[in-house]
């Protein structure tokens, strides 16, 4: 983890802010370190979510063969 740590804000929803307070105090942690994990998770989560190539070969070679069929069936 970098030692440079940057200030920011935004706004959370209050029911997840109450949730993530009442975690943090349970575990005996700051919400910051709760933020850097979630943030961290997230990022994680997504680079993950990439689909992998030979998957999306077949999704394009399977949608350019029923792509008329997809179309009556998202009606």
């Amino acid at each position: 983890m970098s030692a440079s740590r940057e200030k920011f804000a935004t706004q959370v929803d209050s029911k997840i802010l109450r949730a993530v307070r009442n975690l943090a105090e349970k575990e005996g942690r700051q919400i910051q370190a709760l933020a850097d994990e979630a943030f961290a998770d997230l990022i994680e989560k997504r680079k993950k979510a990439t689909p992998r190539a030979h998957v999306m070969g077949a999704y394009l070679a399977s949608h350019e063969k029923y792509a008329a069929l997809y179309k009556k069936l998202a009606k």
